[in-house]
């Protein structure tokens, strides 16, 4: 399989609010093009032993293979969750002129 050049990192947040503050700030760096920050969804899980559901915001990040360590260690410095989500999908093609674009903007 070849690698990657770009990758969605997802994540999940409590809040819009605390969402955007982390795309917003990724961006502004250089790490992310862009972060999509969808609607709210409901999460089913076990935490501390409990079954437990909660209203999350859900995000991607789009960014480089080679950001995807910076963009983590930026947005967990600046998540609310003490274990937050961060999973790397890679990006196995897509829109010659997007991936431009989303190249150019992840350069510093």
């Amino acid at each position: 399989m070849p690698v990657a050049e770009f990758v969605l990192v997802y994540s999940t947040f409590p809040d819009r609010d605390s969402a955007l503050k982390v795309g917003e700030s990724l961006v502004r760096a250089h790490l992310a093009a862009c972060a999509n920050i969808l609607a709210p969804q409901t999460s089913v899980y076990v935490w501390d032993g409990q079954l437990t559901s909660a209203e999350e915001v859900a995000v991607l990040i789009k960014t480089r293979a080679s950001l995807a360590d910076a963009v983590i260690t930026a947005a967990r410095a600046a998540h609310p969750y003490t274990t937050p989500c961060f999973l790397i999908l890679p990006v196995m093609g897509g829109d010659r002129d997007y991936l431009a674009w989303l190249r150019a903007q992840t350069e510093p």
